[in-house]
């Protein structure tokens, strides 16, 4: 009987406690808004036979076609960063909605980007291009000064 006693309150005391113990811990996400996307050059593609050697060079084949490779840029901005990032899958990038939401996990030099609303909810990596803090209280102590000098 004891036994059977001991383990009925222990079914009472787990279907008592909270089911937040038994989840798992969240993710550690950050969440910013996708400002503004814009072509940056980030490469060039060169064809030709300019960097044969010396053979080449001396019967004056020359010639190289050389196209400048083009790449998305995008500036998400936290309430205390703002970050540029470019997609490393250069081949094919995904183009991301401008004023979305996204989140984001940053490791090392890598950002993994997940924009919740859109179709695909696929998690995508991006290289961190810059990093710059955002002056939220200094751009409003200006415009507080600005005013305040108006007579």
């Amino acid at each position: 009987m004891n036994s059977r006693s001991s383990v009925i309150a222990v079914m009472v005391l787990a279907a008592a406690l909270p089911s937040s113990l038994y989840a798992k811990k969240k993710n550690d996400t950050e969440r910013a808004v996708v400002e503004k996307m814009e072509a940056v050059p980030c490469g060039a593609k060169q064809r030709g036979v300019s960097g044969v050697g010396s053979l080449w060079a001396s019967v004056g084949v020359t010639h190289v076609n050389s196209d400048e490779k083009l790449c998305p840029q995008y500036l998400l901005r936290t309430d205390e960063k703002e970050y540029e990032i470019r997609p490393t899958d250069s081949k094919h990038p995904y183009i991301l909605p401008v004023g979305q939401e996204g989140e984001f996990k940053i490791k090392d030099n890598r950002m993994v980007l997940r924009i919740p609303d859109s179709d695909n909810r696929k998690m995508r990596t991006y290289e961190v291009v810059a990093i710059r803090q955002t002056d939220a209280d200094s751009g409003a102590k200006q415009a507080s000064d600005a005013s305040a000098a108006k007579p």
